[in-house]
């Protein structure tokens, strides 16, 4: 198949190069996809897209005319893919349905232990050879009582190393786990978690009925200090809130390793631009925020699996084969 691979970096180009190894004719380019560089993709058979790119029903409509009849996403998430559209034009959408979870839960229990510790702060002072402790008191995460929300894989293994550290585990999903259950976890209801939980960790793919899911109303019903960790999706936050929230003292940490408003921004080199996102430069001005660029799921592991996933979703759709990562509305 011809693919067009929409917004592209090198290490895009080399693992799914790797992993395609001649089977399709793979073009990258660093653009963004949207309703005006949709045309780049006429007179391809596929194009390959990640969570920012935007494939809006007007794009789909698109992609149809210029002969486009496959979409492989190479993340998990899909939130960015109007399937209705999708499916009313005939392009097939795949995605990744599984790469190393570990990536992103390992991830969040290091931002957790930056943040708990002041690390981030204590990296910047020491390379100032200021080596005073004032200001770098942290707290020991033993006992204290971690919400998870959402024990798919990765807020499973998420709960597993909590209960390392010594934590009690509360969780809520729609589906208890047994495997987690018969660790100590406890699932109670998302009012629960909220109010009696030291830590929140979100991991919950973004939906219509997760959007905001933390906002000023749940804040509110939240422990004072709270320390909030989100590697989902930054929509599952209202992220005004979540600043007013800080500036109270009501939430005393927060982990950011997405942002609602990220498309544009994140995965891009902005540091020579004037920022025009006034709640980003307030998030990233609290010394007791973390914020990363999307980067959780960037491990070799994972970006391997993605490249050799997405291949393999190529390989699939120019047979006519249908396989686990097929979407459907």
């Amino acid at each position: 198949m011809r693919v067009l691979v929409y917004d592209t970096h090198s290490y895009d180009r080399d693992f799914l190069t790797a992993a395609c190894a001649g089977r399709h004719d793979l073009t990258f380019t660093a653009a963004q996809l949207d309703i005006h560089t949709a045309a780049l993709a006429h007179g391809y058979d596929a194009v390959c897209l990640f969570v920012n790119d935007r494939a809006t029903a007007n794009v789909m409509a698109r992609f149809a005319a210029g002969g486009v009849r496959c979409i492989v996403q190479r993340s998990t998430g899909f939130n960015n893919l109007d399937l209705a559209a999708a499916a009313a034009h005939g392009i097939a959408c795949y995605r990744v349905g599984y790469y190393s979870p570990y990536a992103v839960a390992e991830f969040a229990v290091g931002l957790l232990q930056t943040l708990n510790r002041r690390i981030h702060r204590a990296w910047n002072r020491t390379r100032e050879f200021n080596f005073r402790l004032s200001g770098l008191l942290g707290r020991d995460l033993h006992g204290r009582t971690v919400g998870v929300v959402g024990t798919g894989k990765i807020g499973a293994i998420f709960s597993r190393i909590m209960l390392g550290f010594g934590c009690p585990i509360l969780a809520t999903d729609v589906e208890p786990r047994a495997d987690l259950l018969a660790l100590g976890v406890r699932y109670v209801t998302l009012d629960e978690l909220l109010r009696d939980s030291d830590i929140i960790s979100l991991h919950v793919p973004l939906m219509p009925e997760t959007h905001h899911l933390l906002n000023a109303a749940t804040l509110a019903t939240t422990r004072p200090g709270v320390t909030i960790i989100n590697t989902s999706r930054g929509g599952l936050i209202d992220t005004a809130a979540l600043v007013a929230g800080i500036e109270s003292g009501h939430v005393g940490a927060v982990g950011l390793d997405v942002y609602e408003e990220e498309d544009g921004k994140f995965f891009r080199d902005l540091s020579d631009v004037v920022m025009h996102d006034d709640v980003l430069a307030r998030l990233i001005s609290f010394p007791n925020v973390l914020l990363t660029s999307h980067q959780a799921f960037f491990t070799q592991e994972a970006m391997t699996t993605i490249a050799e996933t997405t291949i393999a979703n190529l390989d699939d759709a120019a047979a006519g084969r249908q396989n686990p990562n097929l979407l459907h509305l």
